[in-house]
């Protein structure tokens, strides 16, 4: 989505914070038609949770989490072929961007795209930084090379991956966001990784509404493999940040692709919509439908499209389509099928809860154990992995009809607090490139005050600021107050 440039999602047991994004029809055919022919390579969702929190590196299992494996099997069974994996380079290489690899996120990192790739999927790589290294601009091309380098070689014999130079540059110099992405292209075959497309996303939150107003320079990249794909996102509600359940028509998701399907065309590019979602109303299942119906009828030059976004700390978040209960879910998945690729769906055979990595991985085993509960209750959740046979619960309060996902990609002794809620705060972008917070809302809280792990105050928050008994309203950025 166009997650403006801060999207803060609910951080561990409680709420964790993603970094924004950018988002920026034809008559709903609920009646689930069997997919059809598309034309598409791709059809997907992105995976959300290990670029949540704003602490750095952060605490797995408190600031940020790796997706599921067995609701990742749920939508691969179902056909998506592709998964969208964002994560922090402060996480992943840390320190410095030149800096050596953390072997622990690479190893987590590394076991849920081998589980995407192991069940014939595509998995991309998306560092999920806006164009920004600890909250500066990166500004050297060198070093942007080099980190993409270190990071491609890891997995430079896997032809699945997909690399993503980096999640909605904005507020940049077009000619540096131009630049950046050459740098990375050039890292990542120095590093022999040959046989992968590379997206890369322009400048304005890469918005393919206003992308011919904003990155024609983009056309210059050049790649030796000839395998680039130009990334963009679109959200249908009046701003195109994705902060809305409001779409602006029924029609405005073709609309808003008409410009840059035209720059595709006279360029002769191939483009992917990385980021999209609409609200559960008819209007925005009508937008949506429309959208990707005209992107398959101009598949010369679309390849696909991700939903934004799956990933077991949404919540409540209206967009959220992991399996079953995302509010998104069970709208929107009969939708996407009528455009999934035909017989890109994995084995039944496929594991849900396991799985054996490639050479370039120690295999492991994650055992996932859920807890749903039916009231607001007090509830143990296990986690176990394989390194150990200890169990250790963890006291967590779960909302009333929530489902607790508990998940550690990697073999480790660790215990997860589960979520309790969501919460989301992305800035906005016009086609100006002006930015505005917008608030979001919390469930749950008592009259007039706000509830343990819940959003609390931040720029533009219209909400409740106190926090109830024993808790204080605590600053974790300009955007986000949290209670805690």
């Amino acid at each position: 989505m166009k997650f403006t440039n801060m999207v803060l999602a609910a951080s561990a047991a409680g709420m964790a914070v993603a970094y924004p994004r950018g988002r920026d029809v034809m008559p709903n055919k609920r009646s689930i038609e069997k997919k059809r022919a598309t034309g598409f390579t791709w059809v997907g969702v992105s995976e959300s949770g290990a670029e949540f929190g704003s602490a750095i590196p952060g605490t797995l299992g408190t600031d940020y989490t790796w997706p599921v494996t067995s609701k990742i099997q749920v939508l691969r069974d179902a056909g998506m072929n592709i998964f969208r994996v964002p994560f922090l380079m402060e996480r992943l290489v840390p320190g410095s961007i030149t800096g050596t690899l953390d072997a622990t996120y690479l190893a987590d990192l590394k076991t849920t795209v081998n589980f995407i790739t192991a069940s014939g999927a595509y998995a991309v790589l998306d560092p999920h930084n806006y164009g920004r290294y600890s909250g500066s601009v990166i500004s050297s091309t060198d070093n942007f090379k080099t980190w993409w380098t270190t990071v491609a070689t890891e997995f430079a014999s896997n032809d699945k991956v997909i690399f993503d130079t980096n999640n909605e540059y904005h507020d940049m110099d077009q000619t540096l966001v131009l630049n950046l992405n050459q740098a990375a292209i050039d890292g990542i075959r120095a590093a022999g990784a040959t046989s992968q497309y590379i997206f890369v996303e322009g400048n304005a939150w890469t918005g393919a509404w206003s992308w011919t107003s904003n990155n024609d320079n983009m056309k210059g990249l050049t790649d030796p493999q000839d395998k680039i794909v130009y990334e963009m996102h679109q959200y249908l509600d009046s701003d195109s940040s994705g902060t809305s359940e409001t779409c602006v028509s029924s029609t405005i998701g073709q609309e808003r692709l008409e410009s840059a399907t035209t720059w595709l065309k006279d360029n002769g590019k191939k483009g992917f919509i990385g980021e999209f979602a609409g609200g559960v109303n008819s209007v925005c299942e009508s937008a949506v439908e429309g959208m990707l119906s005209y992107m398959s009828e101009n598949t010369d030059v679309w390849m696909g499209a991700e939903w934004w976004a799956a990933g077991p700390w949404w919540g409540s978040y209206m967009y959220s389509l992991e399996p079953t209960d995302g509010p998104a879910y069970s709208t929107y998945l009969p939708i996407l099928e009528k455009y999934f690729v035909s017989g890109s769906s994995s084995s039944s055979s496929s594991s849900s809860s396991s799985t054996s990595t490639t050479s370039s991985s120690s295999s492991t085993t994650t055992t996932v154990t859920t807890v749903a509960t039916t009231s607001a209750t007090t509830t143990a959740v296990q986690h176990t992995t394989t390194s150990t046979s200890t169990t250790a619960p963890v006291e967590v309060t779960s909302a009333p009809n929530s489902q607790v996902e508990v998940s550690s990609p990697a073999a480790q002794t660790t215990t997860v607090p589960a979520a309790t809620t969501t919460l989301i705060t992305k800035t906005s972008s016009t086609q100006s490139n002006t930015s505005t917070a917008a608030s979001c809302s919390t469930t749950g809280a008592a009259a007039g005050t706000v509830p343990h792990w819940y959003q609390c105050g931040g720029l533009n928050w219209t909400g409740a600021t106190a926090c109830e008994s024993g808790y204080t309203c605590v600053e974790q950025n300009p955007y986000y107050s949290q209670c805690l």
